[in-house]
């Protein structure tokens, strides 16, 4: 671009000795007029490499948001497995062990360690999504059969088989649901 608006002012300066060495005014007027439209084109480019910058530079700004953001993604989905685990561990707790004083602390620690799991989902943003009674909605539920029932209306999630879950406002898990239909 540089070397255009030089190569343009050296014309100019040609224009410029020709028109003292006695050269028709026509001619200089329609170099000149020719040398100014150039310029224009040099200029406009220039404003639109200018713009592009600025937009690419705005993507990626974006970007790198996002990509901080949702960078614990695919550690929060090994996790939830963990999660699953310990709560499928604890559901199957009989009330007899519970009353058990070795087996009850034992219960103990592993209900504190589900506490805690829950809390570090809730610091970083990963939310369970409610699906039981709710409408299936195919962006966070995921439904797996079809459950006749007279009680719920078509398309309620009457079971949920596996919890879904968010990390902030993306789906990390989708609930794996029964949606109610007509007998």
């Amino acid at each position: 671009m540089i070397e255009n608006e030089d190569r343009l002012e050296q014309e100019a300066e040609d224009i410029r000795r020709e028109t003292a060495e006695g050269s028709p005014e026509v001619a200089e007027h329609d170099r000149v007029a020719a040398l100014e439209k150039q310029l224009e084109e040099a200029n406009s480019k220039a404003l639109y490499a200018a713009a592009e910058i600025q937009n690419v530079r705005r993507r990626l700004e974006t970007e790198k948001q996002q990509a901080g953001l949702y960078a614990t993604t695919q550690f929060a989905r090994d996790m939830l497995a963990i999660k699953d685990h310990l709560e499928r561990a604890l559901g199957a707790v009989s009330d007899e062990l519970r009353a058990d004083k070795v087996a009850s602390n034992f219960l103990a620690g592993i209900e504190s360690t589900a506490r805690e799991l829950e809390q570090v989902f809730t610091r970083h943003g990963i939310s369970r999504i409610d699906a039981m009674g709710e409408q299936l909605d195919p962006h966070k539920h995921q439904a797996m059969m079809e459950v006749p029932s007279d009680d719920a209306e078509p398309g309620t999630i009457v079971q949920e088989m596996q919890p879904g879950y968010m990390l902030k406002d993306r789906l990390l898990r989708p609930a794996l649901v029964g949606v109610a239909r007509k007998p």
